[in-house]
């Protein structure tokens, strides 16, 4: 079926068929959901090349990668979200990875410049990142996942990292555990920087005081949970609980427990930060795990959808979500050893 048999169809005009399918702003919600609702009734999909013709869009939403190692379960994850929620409206997603930061800047001005994609998904911010600035100089639309600060406003989509790390703090100090050791990542990063200070006020709040002895930072990988945990252990005075910044922390934490003839939850209390993997359930490990929750594939269908409609020409302000974090509590989490 072509667009002059489709329009035919539903008694529409040609024009407002191919302005409603590429999100034009101007055409009425209702229009656009009837267009599309009968596109999929009736099987119409519109020929791409001359849709982008005419549209002046690449019909792509770019995302930089730096550096191999930071393309881990976290990342796929987010990139299976976001997949999902752009090949509903026949949008691509164009992957580059570069090894530096100037690799990196040099990327946007290239994508900005060769119009390949329509908008990019900035991650991992810092807490000032240049990254965006170059962005909204370049006019390129983006949408960040994480926080930064910024002269002008910008479309992002976070999670409570302060009050996420805090509440598993607080619980801990509940339960009696008085030292209380942290994995996080690195602090020149947003969400690591929030983290610290939701842990360093929970504990203030217990009468606690933070020892940087028991903060550590690092990629969220095993091997990396189990060396900063052996590294915990090896205290004078060891910590009774563990809050890790990802599940694969966490495995790792656990690992390096048990080699120290130890019991995770029962001798050291372990929280851990989830990502909701698929194929990764704190419920089925041993013991189950407490965890702060965040759907990292949720976030990255509501990244896309918040994509199409800053493209559509919502204003960045209009596009700001900061989501709850949940506490589970699990078997991983007893009181503090007498």
């Amino acid at each position: 079926m072509n667009l002059k048999e489709f329009a035919s169809r539903i008694g529409l005009s040609a024009t407002t068929i191919s302005r409603a399918m590429s999100g034009y702003p101007e055409v009425r919600p209702e229009t656009r959901a009837r267009v599309l609702e009968a596109a999929e009734k009736l099987g119409y999909r519109p020929n791409i090349s001359a849709q982008r013709l005419a549209t002046g869009r690449a019909g792509a939403i770019g995302i930089v990668f730096q550096g191999g190692g930071r393309f881990g379960p976290h990342s796929s994850e987010l990139m299976g979200g976001l997949s999902t929620r752009l090949q509903r409206d026949g949008i691509d997603i164009l992957v580059s990875t570069v090894e530096t930061e100037e690799e990196e800047m040099a990327a946007y001005r290239r994508l900005a410049a060769s119009k390949r994609v329509d908008a990019v998904i900035l991650h991992t911010p810092a807490c000032k990142d240049e990254r965006i600035a170059l962005l909204q100089a370049l006019g390129l639309p983006f949408v960040v996942h994480g926080r930064s600060e910024a002269e002008k406003p910008f479309a992002f989509l976070d999670i409570d990292n302060f009050g996420a790390i805090a509440e598993a703090t607080r619980y801990l100090a509940g339960l009696g555990h008085r030292r209380i050791a942290l994995i996080n990542g690195d602090t020149a990063s947003t969400y690591a920087r929030d983290r610290e200070d939701g842990y360093r006020t929970a504990l203030e709040e217990h009468g606690l005081t933070p020892d940087t002895a028991l903060m550590s930072r690092g990629e969220f990988t095993d091997e990396t949970g189990f060396r900063l945990t052996q590294g915990f252990l090896a205290l004078s005075a060891p910590p009774t609980a563990v809050i890790a910044g990802s599940m694969m922390s966490a495995l790792g934490a656990m690992r390096a427990i048990r080699i120290a003839g130890l019991s995770p939850g029962t001798d050291i209390a372990i929280v851990a930060h989830d990502d909701v993997f698929p194929y990764l359930s704190p419920d089925n490990l041993v013991p189950a795990v407490t965890t702060t929750q965040s759907p990292m594939r949720a976030a990255g269908e509501r990244i896309g959808d918040m994509a199409l409609r800053l493209l559509q020409g919502e204003p960045p302000e209009a596009l700001q979500e900061v989501w709850p974090v949940e506490l589970i509590v699990r078997d991983s989490t007893r009181p503090a050893p007498a």
